[in-house]
């Protein structure tokens, strides 16, 4: 189906969320001077950090998971469906998590920071990533997936 024909109500909410993503960085930038990671945020809490930047990191990563709940709670519930075990999806997990800190930053910081401002490092991680992505889920579906 093309993008084209789809009613608003298809594509509407993926706007205004991208919208939204686009404002809280551009926020952050703004007042913090900082850069959107959520990986970064994660490690912001960990014992240790900047007790400065945990004032503004712990409300937004409390907003992530939030958000997606009021949604539920507004709306009602999202089908859901998982074509993983659970096996597959904690491997998975472990190797995001290792990705990003071999590449200094997660998708989020690299793909929507990262790339707004040109930075060379975050073009490179996010062709990278997004080249394996579609690499995967190219061998998934074609190859020993099949």
């Amino acid at each position: 189906m093309s993008v084209l024909t789809l009613e608003p109500a298809q594509w509407l909410p993926a706007l205004f969320g991208g919208a939204l993503i686009g404002a809280a960085v551009a926020l952050v930038a703004l007042t913090h001077g900082r850069v959107t990671g959520i990986s970064g945020m994660l490690g912001g809490l960990l014992p240790g950090a900047d007790g400065a930047q945990r004032r503004w990191q712990l409300p937004f990563l409390l907003g992530l998971v939030g958000a997606p709940l009021l949604w539920v709670l507004l709306s009602g519930p999202v089908a859901m469906r998982l074509d993983a075990s659970a096996g597959v999806l904690l491997l998975a997990g472990l190797l995001v998590g290792y990705g990003t800190r071999l590449g200094n930053g997660c998708t989020s910081g690299h793909g929507v920071c990262g790339t707004a401002r040109l930075s060379r490092r975050s073009l490179a991680a996010t062709g990278l990533f997004m080249g394996a992505g579609m690499a995967v889920v190219a061998l998934a579906r074609h190859g020993f997936g099949a």
